[in-house]
């Protein structure tokens, strides 16, 4: 077992551990890390706890110091030099006529390195960019690529719940989502009714999903023939949530819709549309 403090470097981002060594370090103090990409500011949002040691491949590096106030002014400096360092790239990608978009500067602590994230449709030749860069910050420059979910949650927006983002506001890292997820929530497959401001599939499909998928389990289909206290029918209509189906029963006289609760019929054949899932997830 090791003691390990979680570490964030954006407010939604991804949490890194890290050694607290002898250090008392508490959720919230901000303190001074080393990175792959060097000596990096972050904010302490995990309180020191014991993780096994085998879920680590590599030794954890330990904590260079707490933040001070010079650390501190030091980042709210970096700050306010990838503002002016947006502006000099952007008019630079103008300038080379780059089919590119800008969306984000981070400047490392130390000062080592700026790194710009951009958006495009394809491979962009940025090299004479970079060169212009590094003539005129004088360190080592990056350029990289990044997808429209990325975007998303670096600018942040808001959603068609009249919520920010989740991407830009909680979640640390994206979730795979499908349009199975859609179809299985009875959600309207109309794109723009289920995809966020990225223009991908939202990331809160994925949220109920694993509760749809328990009770699709154990819930008739549309077009299953079942069993009723009150004799045989077919289910017309599926009620997930609320567990209830709308069954037309059997009568000599006529067929009559009657709703049932779930746990009160018993499945004698699948309907047509379960048979075909379950033949593709096989």
């Amino acid at each position: 077992m090791v003691n390990v403090i979680g570490v964030r470097f954006k407010p939604a981002g991804k949490t890194y551990y890290f050694d607290p060594l002898d250090m008392d370090i508490h959720s919230g103090d901000n303190v001074i890390v080393e990175t792959s990409r060097g000596i990096e500011y972050g904010s302490v949002v995990m309180d020191k706890h014991e993780l096994d040691s085998e879920n680590f491949q590599k030794q954890l590096k330990g904590v260079v110091r707490i933040a001070t106030e010079e650390d501190t002014e030091r980042y709210r400096k970096n700050k306010e030099f990838e503002k002016e360092a947006y502006k000099i790239c952007f008019e630079k990608i103008k300038e080379h006529g780059l089919e590119m978009k800008l969306v984000e500067v981070e400047y490392t602590f130390d000062g080592n390195k700026i790194l710009f994230y951009f958006t495009a449709e394809g491979r962009i030749d940025f090299r004479e960019l970079v060169k212009d860069l590094a003539v005129v910050f004088k360190t080592r420059i990056e350029l990289r690529q990044i997808g429209v979910r990325d975007e998303a949650k670096t600018l942040g927006s808001i959603g068609i719940c009249g919520r920010d983002l989740c991407c830009s506001r909680f979640l640390s890292e994206f979730a795979p989502v499908s349009i199975k997820m859609a179809k299985e929530q009875s959600l309207s497959l109309n794109p723009a009714k289920i995809s966020g401001a990225c223009g991908r599939l939202m990331c809160c499909l994925k949220y109920e999903q694993d509760t749809y998928e328990e009770l699709l389990r154990i819930t008739p289909r549309q077009g299953a023939l079942v069993k009723t206290p009150d004799g045989k029918g077919t289910v017309e209509f599926v009620s997930i949530l609320k567990g209830i189906v709308k069954v037309k029963l059997d009568d000599e006289n006529e067929k009559t819709l009657k709703d049932f609760k779930v746990t009160d019929v018993k499945v004698l054949k699948r309907g047509k549309n379960q048979e075909h899932q379950n033949n593709d997830e096989e």
